[in-house]
């Protein structure tokens, strides 16, 4: 599959996840942020009802100064503004529903280093905005600086929400079954240094676990260094030190989870998604006969679920293409082998503490230990590599059209090829899978090397 099947082409300020770049460079500028708020404000003002846009972020330094740019834009576009501080993705979703929001905006770049800095929105009906809606923001925000102003008497007015992690922390709380509990159980649970760590410690302490916290000590800098999803090591040895009986790291925004159990052993996006799919079968709360997932998910997932007499639907790569898939399909499980989970019986987007407790769920309701009960299916060999490029479109040039289809020729039917540009930072990245774990690796290391050159 080629990369420019994953991108529209059309878009240039929104990626696959928001506006997301260097903060205080590009887009990411508080010149460039005013003017999107505005942009967005001229979107989402419909009717004579005062407008009202939620805001929350996780724990970036560059939060400070995207906050109030963002903020005066919406309040030049006459939208009132409610601030709610620190708090995850997926709870701005769930805020801009339930506080009746116009518009909800989370301000953020997820997994990324503290350098970098984005912001998603939210439709009133929780969901990511469409590319059709975005592409639309985008060209008003080449109109002049006083496009779009509301009169003097019109502007939005400003408040801070203060109980905006409590009503999350309830929600949360809600998702977890009633017959089950957490009393016996000792969780890791890792923060990432960012917008969870309030939070989430907190839902699973009142839920009866004991919980040892590790990425809870945010400054700034330090989100998703070293900690969270994309970093387990110190989860892993936490859970070992501690003898904890599962290990539950989320990201930098808290929509992503990586899950490991009593050993250490990691549990992926890929496992999750047949677990859950499997024991919401068994209970009759899965809908739609199988799962969503994108191109990246691992083929031995696919075999599993096919045993399991489940579907499989792959999207392109962006968790918004796979809720678009799962409200065409009316199915309630879908994801991403990264841990971003979506869950739509209680969520519109991704929400990696939702999902660490409906696994917990399962593991209360077997009774058994974490790696009896998660580790589904044996995954197939799987080589993920990223190749940073500058300007040009090295997926254009011939050597690597070659390497690719020779790459597909030696694969045959028993692997596949993905390979894509990243939404979000100059990479492609290129994944072979093939139960021969040799031929994958020699091919992957070809593709690499023909895109390295033409880079």
């Amino acid at each position: 599959m080629r990369g420019d099947d994953q991108m529209t082409g059309k878009r240039e300020i929104f990626g696959t996840d928001g506006v997301r770049g260097l903060a205080n460079a590009g887009a990411m500028t508080p010149e460039a942020i005013l003017r999107l708020g505005m942009a967005v404000g001229r979107v989402f003002k419909n009717g004579q009802h005062r407008h009202r846009v939620v805001i929350g972020k996780d724990t970036r330094l560059s939060g400070y100064m995207i906050e109030p740019a963002l903020t005066a834009g919406f309040a030049a576009s006459g939208m009132d503004v409610f601030l709610l501080g620190p708090l995850p993705t997926p709870a701005m979703a769930m805020l801009t529903r339930s506080l009746r929001a116009d518009l909800g905006v989370m301000i953020s770049a997820s997994h990324n280093p503290y350098h970098d800095n984005g912001v998603k929105f939210f439709g009133p009906d929780g969901f990511k905005l469409s590319d059709e809606t975005e592409l639309e923001i985008e060209r008003l925000m080449q109109d002049g600086p006083n496009a779009g102003l509301a009169g003097s008497a019109d502007l939005g007015r400003v408040k801070r929400v203060d109980d905006a992690g409590a009503r999350y922390i309830e929600f949360a709380k809600a998702t977890f079954p009633r017959r089950y509990a957490l009393d016996d159980m000792r969780v890791v649970i890792d923060c990432a240094n960012g917008a969870g760590y309030k939070v989430a410690p907190t839902v699973l302490w009142e839920l009866g676990a004991e919980v040892k916290s590790v990425g809870v000590e945010p400054n700034g800098f330090n989100i998703n260094r070293g900690v969270g999803s994309t970093a387990t090591k110190q989860m892993q040895e936490a859970v070992k030190e501690y003898r904890a009986d599962i290990g539950v790291a989320l990201d930098g925004d808290a929509d992503r989870v990586i899950i490991c159990d009593e050993k250490g052993r990691i549990i992926d996006g890929d496992q999750i998604l047949a677990l859950i799919a499997s024991f919401w079968k068994e209970i009759g709360k899965l809908r739609g006969g199988g799962v969503v997932t994108t191109v990246m998910a691992n083929m031995g997932l696919e075999t599993y679920l096919d045993r399991e007499k489940l579907n499989l639907v792959r999207t392109k790569v962006g968790d918004r293409y796979v809720v678009e898939e799962m409200r065409a399909r009316d199915m309630n499980v879908g994801g991403e082998p990264s841990g971003h989970i979506i869950l739509s019986d209680y969520a519109t987007t991704g929400d990696g503490l939702v999902t660490a407790l409906q696994v917990l769920a399962v593991v209360a309701a077997e009774g058994r230990k974490v790696s009896e009960v998660c580790n589904k299916f044996d995954p197939f060999p799987q080589i993920l590599q990223n190749v940073r490029y500058r300007d040009q479109d090295p997926l254009g040039a011939d050597a690597v059209k070659k390497a690719i289809a020779a790459g597909e020729e030696k694969l045959g039917r028993s692997g596949r090829l993905v390979i894509r540009k990243s939404g979000t930072e100059p990479l492609v990245r290129v994944m072979g899978e093939s139960e021969d774990d040799a031929l994958v690796k020699a091919v992957v290391a070809d593709i690499c090397a023909a895109i390295e050159k033409a880079a």
